[in-house]
């Protein structure tokens, strides 16, 4: 019973030591693609922009709004409440966007936008994938992202794609800022998350079957 309950928690802190370094990873990112805003900026982050430019707040405070809705809508879709995981990232990640945003520099030059926008792509996709391979709730985005996967048994790169362009679409009316950037982040953080799940629950599978290793020696 004890040993039970140990492993328990050993998990428990590993799922969540997962969850949250996958948030502060995905803040970090999306706040890296929006400094390269000189090449645009990612579809879900054209739509914050675009709706801090029109009503004020700020670009996390709006990240939370919206997150807020998604939530709303994906509840009265599913029938079922969210998890406590989705309702942390709603809010932690507007949190990190503002923070990280005061904390790192613009860049100074049209390459340094350049290679800011490229590492905000893979450090955001990576942070996507740590994060929900912990299997503690899904973000309001990437909820729906996955509730259509698992409904449809689409890839995560196309269904992410297809829910991103309507976002970017609703942003750019809105006047948030659009260019290459912005089609570089719609088409690769999908692909970037299509490697980083698969790695990262293989990765927590492990560290879950090492942890269990000697609870069953002892047993």
């Amino acid at each position: 019973m004890k040993e039970g309950l140990y492993m328990n928690k050993r998990e428990k802190t590993l799922r969540w030591s997962f969850f949250l370094t996958g948030l502060v990873i995905l803040g970090l990112g999306i706040t890296l693609t929006i400094k390269g805003q000189q090449l645009g900026i990612g579809p879900w982050d054209v739509l914050h922009v675009g709706l801090f430019q029109q009503f004020g707040l700020t670009v996390g405070t709006w990240a939370i709004l919206v997150g807020a809705l998604i939530i709303g809508l994906t509840v009265l879709m599913t029938k079922k409440p969210p998890r406590i995981g989705a309702i942390l990232n709603m809010l932690l990640i507007g949190v990190f966007i503002d923070f990280f945003n005061w904390l790192i520099p613009e860049p100074q030059s049209i390459v340094g936008a350049t290679a800011i926008l490229l590492a905000g792509i893979i450090v955001s996709g990576y942070g996507v994938g740590i994060y929900v391979s912990a299997n503690l709730g899904e973000g309001p985005r990437d909820t729906i992202m996955m509730m259509i996967v698992r409904k449809t048994g689409w890839n995560v790169s196309k269904v992410r794609r297809s829910i991103e362009i309507v976002a970017l679409a609703i942003g750019w009316l809105l006047g948030g800022p659009v260019g290459i950037g912005t089609i570089l982040i719609a088409f690769f953080t999908g692909t970037i998350v299509n490697l980083s799940l698969p790695q990262s629950q293989l990765a927590l599978t492990k560290l879950l079957a090492k942890d269990t290793k000697p609870a069953a020696y002892h047993a």
